[in-house]
């Protein structure tokens, strides 16, 4: 899971850097104010969690716990879903995808809330 993990975080981070540039660039004289903040929370949040995911990836290089990997995997779903719900209201205007961004917050959520109890299970 380590190598998956890794990757799946540089991507994501490549991507954002990516939609980033995009976004400063082509999309400030093409998006309202309003979209264009909404574009670039899709961006941040998915930095974020890209960085985690490549922590991610690095600490289970030495762990096996059973719990990383389903944090892995709620950060992945939360990112395509939050972001991507995100990205896709800011460009298209379709106002039913801000209510699928929760969805995707709670996933993030979720992947936090399992390294938490990660972390205050690990005997020192």
């Amino acid at each position: 899971m380590n190598r998956v993990f890794f990757s799946l975080g540089a991507l994501f981070a490549l991507l954002s850097v990516a939609a980033g540039a995009f976004g400063a660039h082509w999309l400030k004289n093409q998006l309202d104010v309003q979209s264009l903040e909404i574009f670039q929370t899709a961006a941040r949040y998915q930095m974020y969690h890209a960085l985690a995911l490549l922590v991610l990836g690095w600490v289970t290089m030495t762990s096996e716990n059973r719990l990383l990997p389903w944090a892995g995997w709620c950060f992945t779903a939360g990112i395509l879903i939050f972001s991507g719900s995100l990205y896709g209201l800011s460009l298209s205007g379709v106002k039913i995808l801000g209510a699928v961004a929760p969805l995707g917050g709670l996933s993030l959520m979720a992947g936090w809330g399992i390294l938490l109890t990660y972390g205050l299970t690990q005997k020192a």
